[in-house]
């Protein structure tokens, strides 16, 4: 019986007060002690719990933190030591088609609608101009001549009696009557070297026939600039070509306002969506553009929210934004009225001229709304986009347009009126980096809950391996007291009856 009683008063593993006072954890020791629950005991079991609170709101709110999917963003600026790929330019007339190359048959089709020239082509077409603007060409004749031949003209057009229409095509419409670079173009050079129309490739956009240089085709291939500054980029003299605008006789959505070109700066790789992207140039100015190369990173779902596959239907090189809403805006008017425009990818048939203006027209309209959540696309992980810096200057000087009109054979005023040129290049051989980065990983978020714990309670990730021990000594004891239990209430038996038969044999005989 003695020796029982000394086996249970040895201490256990399982004890807390045992644990307390091996346990790296700081203030258990002074908490679970022997004797009784004192005041200090009190204000320690206060202090821990109060630490052990703080611990658990700052360790939830790094969890929640972790768990929103931060993301930094890093900025860099890095010298090409092996030079930059110069940008494709992308230079559109503002005027889709030039007066002079519209025949008989192009009116006859497209001239109510594509051309917004007259009412209707059968039985006898009327010019749709506005009484207003027709009274004060009467009013004012001398100043409207230019205007008087382009209205004979079309009248002298519009005569169909026994006019015979043959086939017509839009895609032909659009290629013949578009402006042509080589009559666009009047000078040319690429780091002082002579350049031509040569260097140029057809694209067709919303503005119709317009062309890009240093597109990187096959049979263009990507130029490469090692030095900045405006002598190793291109300078092109060009002309608009004002005089074989179309005539605006009133407010129409077909006939065009500005005079001049819109530009767009981009890669090879994309296609160029010059309407919504590009930048405006006129006559009688230099423009200075120039140019710094951005690379962007963008972080994947969920810490951000870029597109890395190409799912485009049509064939584009890599999936960029551009690319996307042009892929988007083709199977959305195809979807619609059945047909695509000219400048879109794929083999579905040109829309006719009503359908044109009636339809697709509307529908790219209907995109472009502001409440309108079709053809949104997700930013590209891997982009490259060009930071544009212009300036200008008026062009040409007094001087300067007397030796043009010698040299070109035409009147000084039609420099002033119709001629630009523009220089691209890069304002230094470097590059900027814009790269999203994971803001807080699993290595921080570990990082951050363990100097909690080493600052409120003194604890590591050992600290919780002593904790699941000492859990395993409680759980083990339990264990072994009820296996032993059983066996002792038998044996506490046994001992009662051995008792009684003694007491029994002892008990005198009567």
């Amino acid at each position: 019986m003695e020796g029982g009683s000394q086996n249970h008063d040895v201490p256990r593993q399982s004890d807390i007060n045992v644990f307390a006072a091996s346990a790296s954890m700081h203030g258990l020791a002074h908490i679970f002690t022997e004797g009784k629950f004192t005041v200090r005991r009190i204000l320690w079991a206060g202090v821990f719990c109060g630490c052990v609170a703080v611990l658990l709101v700052q360790s939830v709110d790094r969890v929640q933190y972790y768990l929103s999917n931060p993301h930094a963003t890093k900025l860099d600026e890095i010298t090409a030591v092996n030079g930059l790929n110069f940008p494709a330019v992308t230079i559109c007339n503002m005027n889709s088609f030039r007066f002079s190359q519209v025949n008989q048959q192009d009116l006859f089709y497209a001239g109510p609608d594509i051309l917004d020239l007259i009412d209707h082509t059968l039985p006898r077409p009327k010019l749709k101009i506005s009484e207003e603007f027709l009274n004060h060409m009467n009013e004012n004749p001398s100043d409207h001549q230019e205007m008087r031949q382009k209205m004979e003209r079309i009248r002298e057009l519009t005569n169909f009696d026994g006019f015979v229409p043959g086939k017509f095509s839009m895609s032909d419409f659009y290629d013949r009557t578009g402006h042509q670079i080589e009559d666009m173009l009047l000078d040319c050079k690429y780091k002082g070297e002579p350049c031509s129309a040569k260097n140029f490739t057809t694209v067709f956009t919303r503005y119709g026939k317009c062309y890009t240089f240093n597109s990187g085709s096959p049979n263009q291939p990507v130029l490469k600039t090692l030095k900045g500054g405006i002598g190793n980029g291109v300078e092109f003299f060009l002309d608009v070509q004002q005089e074989d605008y179309m005539p605006a006789w009133g407010e129409s959505d077909e006939v065009t306002f500005e005079v001049g070109f819109k530009i767009q700066l981009h890669t090879q790789e994309e296609p160029p969506f010059i309407h919504e992207l590009g930048f405006g140039v006129g006559p009688g100015m230099q423009y200075y553009v120039s140019t710094q190369e951005q690379r962007i990173t963008y972080l994947p779902a969920p810490w951000g929210q870029c597109k890395a596959e190409n799912d485009l239907t049509f064939d584009f090189a890599k999936y960029t934004t551009s690319a996307c809403r042009i892929d988007c805006e083709t199977k959305f008017v195809v979807s619609q009225c059945g047909c695509k425009m000219v400048h879109m990818p794929g083999n579905f048939p040109i829309c006719t001229p009503d359908i044109y203006v009636e339809c697709a027209d509307q529908a790219l309209d209907f995109l472009v709304k502001s409440d309108n959540k079709k053809c949104v696309c997700d930013t590209p992980c891997n982009t490259t986009r060009y930071n544009l810096f212009m300036s200008h200057v008026k062009f040409p000087s007094e001087q300067a347009v007397k030796y043009l009109a010698r040299k070109y054979g035409k009147p000084e005023d039609y420099f002033r009126k119709n001629t630009l040129v523009l220089n691209v290049f890069f304002e230094a051989l470097n590059y900027e980096t814009i790269e999203q980065q994971k803001a807080y990983e699993v290595a921080s978020l570990l990082g951050d809950i363990g100097g909690q714990m080493g600052l409120f309670i003194g604890a590591s990730i050992l600290t919780i391996l002593e904790l699941f021990d000492y859990l395993y000594e409680v759980l083990k004891d339990k264990c072994t007291e009820r296996r032993h239990q059983p066996r002792s209430e038998s044996n506490a038996v046994s001992v009662n009856l051995e008792d009684c038969k003694r007491d029994n044999s002892r008990a005198p005989l009567s």
